[in-house]
């Protein structure tokens, strides 16, 4: 959160995940702080969850193009946005993000220290199912 990942997240824009935490394999490899490339044709499950101040929402994208069965939201600013899917690639090394809606109206504030004093992390979760 910040001041590693962006204190707002404008619509058609992409969250980072600036940190990496634990990781097997070389199939999945991070491209920059917002981008994850998936090296291999198959099919993932993606997990997400980020904090953030007001209602909106995410999604997941392919290669830039909206995957629109992965939107997730909320309607008030009282609990994280939590987003789970299956993501089958049809290509090597296509590449990965979790996204602010293009159409949303507003750019979404994140959130450093929801419910504490102590930093909240956000997570993205790539598992490679085959």
């Amino acid at each position: 959160m910040p001041p590693d990942n962006s204190a707002t997240v404008a619509p058609g824009t992409d969250v980072s995940f600036p940190q990496d935490g634990p990781a097997g394999g070389t199939g999945i490899v991070r491209e920059g702080p917002s981008s994850f490339r998936l090296a291999d044709i198959g099919v993932y499950q993606v997990l997400f969850q980020v904090s953030v101040t007001e209602a909106g929402q995410l999604m997941l994208t392919l290669n830039g193009e909206d995957l629109d069965y992965t939107v997730v939201g909320r309607a008030t600013g009282v609990s994280q946005i939590v987003g789970m899917a299956i993501v089958a690639t049809t290509a090597v090394d296509s590449i990965l993000t979790v996204r602010n809606p293009a159409s949303n109206p507003a750019a979404l504030t994140i959130t450093p220290l929801a419910g504490g004093a102590q930093p909240v992390s956000a997570h993205l979760v790539i598992l490679q199912l085959s």
